[in-house]
């Protein structure tokens, strides 16, 4: 039965739609913080850089394990005060910034790769319903619209906390420490991540509402006793009951973030080696080189926030398949141009390009995939559609930096190929069954 529906729902307002997104600023500041920083404390701690990928796999086998579950139990929660997916919002943002300030308080690279699987776990907690909130609340043609304000919010989070380090050191907090020791620029960095991850989700969690079951009362009784046992037997056989579009979007997203794991798990390396020339963590210069990253990273995170605010136009005229390859492929040649660069400046204006792809990243699927979904099974669809994102972390994680010894590849190399994937990711997104009408409708 399905107990709530989309199909009708009135268009909401501007700030509605800012206010139930809010929470994904404070989301994105933890993940930024994450994706800019993990690789250094990693290498920091110890770790040479064949070992970094394999200590990555905690991120994504706790989404593959987290995303469906919260789902599953977010679609057959209903609390008056709370609503479905607020609960989950506010559980992981407690979650998520108790492990950001464990984060920089590890001493050893065993305790730090723990923390990232917790941080990881917390955060998927809070970010899976979100996915869902869009779904539930928006019609049709403003779907992709609130996936480009979750971008916004997305883009606006990373670029302040991936250059907080650099920020805070240019405040006169040390960017550097004694061996195996974290920088006090990092560690306040994630000091400040906690408390703005739970205040922006928190935002979200008082000023959105959602809309109740059509049926309480059936809706009860049918959920009222979930077992262990059905939760996880439901959560993933949803791998076999996929919508066609779903299934289209797999390959896509597979291609798309593989490729943005090369860039994320070797960014670090190949500037710091192949811009700055040097390999030596303790060194000034690799420090330098390693902020510099956080600079780029919040450039491409700066540009994603700013064409949030013209995705819905393009795609309401391009239509979401040609936008989608427009725009991954602006990603991909971000990437490749960075090769051929000599001057460690000019790599903000090709992570423009990556911004542009982000934003498109972010939206397009989700907006596409929320369509063709069920309305009662909105958040467990969403948390197995994280599998296409899983599942080439955890190849890259595994397989990465074996394939980069075995073909010889320097870590700018890998870079350059990661570039090549999301063009590959472009053009498949051309095979997308998307028949969604995205132009508003008239009232009857």
């Amino acid at each position: 039965m399905t107990h709530t529906s989309v199909v009708n729902r009135p268009r909401l307002s501007f700030w509605q739609i800012w206010n139930m997104s809010f929470g994904f600023m404070g989301i994105q500041f933890g993940l930024g913080l994450q994706n800019a920083n993990t690789s250094r404390i990693f290498s920091t701690l110890g770790a040479n850089a064949d070992e970094i990928p394999i200590l990555w796999i905690a991120a994504p086998i706790t989404g593959m394990l987290v995303q469906p579950v919260i789902g599953y139990l977010s679609d057959r929660t209903w609390h008056t005060t709370w609503g479905r997916r607020r609960p989950f919002f506010f559980l992981g943002s407690v979650l998520a910034s108790l492990a950001l300030i464990l984060m920089p308080n590890s001493s050893e690279l065993w305790m730090a790769g723990t923390v990232l699987w917790l941080m990881d776990a917390s955060i998927n907690i809070s970010m899976e319903p979100f996915r869902a909130f869009v779904g539930d609340l928006l019609p049709s043609e403003q779907r992709t619209a609130g996936f480009a304000m979750q971008s916004f919010f997305i883009g606006v989070g990373a670029v302040i906390a991936s250059a907080l380090p650099a920020i805070l050191s240019a405040f006169g907090v040390s960017n550097t420490a004694d061996v195996g020791k974290i920088p006090d620029a990092v560690r306040w960095s994630y000091y400040i991540g906690a408390a703005v991850f739970f205040v922006c989700v928190l935002y979200t969690v008082l000023t959105s509402r959602e809309y109740p079951p059509e049926d309480l009362e059936a809706f009860r009784r049918e959920h009222a006793r979930v077992r262990l046992s059905d939760v996880f037997r439901e959560a993933y056989s949803g791998l076999f009951e996929m919508p066609k579009v779903m299934k289209q979007l797999a390959a896509v997203q597979f291609f798309t973030w593989f490729g943005l794991f090369c860039m994320w798990i070797f960014m670090t390396n190949a500037v710091t080696q192949h811009l700055y020339g040097t390999t030596d963590t303790q060194s000034k210069l690799y420090n330098e080189g390693a902020d510099f990253v956080g600079i780029a990273m919040a450039m491409y995170n700066g540009v994603a926030a700013l064409f949030a605010l013209f995705l819905p136009y393009m795609a309401s005229k391009l239509g979401r398949k040609v936008t989608h390859l427009l725009c991954l492929s602006a990603g991909g040649l971000g990437l490749i141009s960075i090769y051929f660069i000599e001057d460690p400046n000019l790599v903000l204006l090709s992570m423009t390009g990556v911004g542009i792809a982000w934003t498109s990243i972010l939206s397009i699927p989700y907006a596409m995939l929320a369509g063709s979904l069920p309305a009662d099974r909105m958040g467990f669809f969403m948390g197995v559609f994280n599998f296409f994102i899983v599942l080439p972390q955890v190849v890259a994680s595994l397989g990465l930096a074996a394939l980069a010894r075995f073909l010889g590849l320097q870590p700018i190399q890998v870079i350059v190929m990661g570039g090549v994937l999301l063009m590959i990711a472009g053009l498949l997104s051309l095979r997308i069954s998307d028949e969604e009408n995205l132009k508003p409708k008239l009232p009857s």
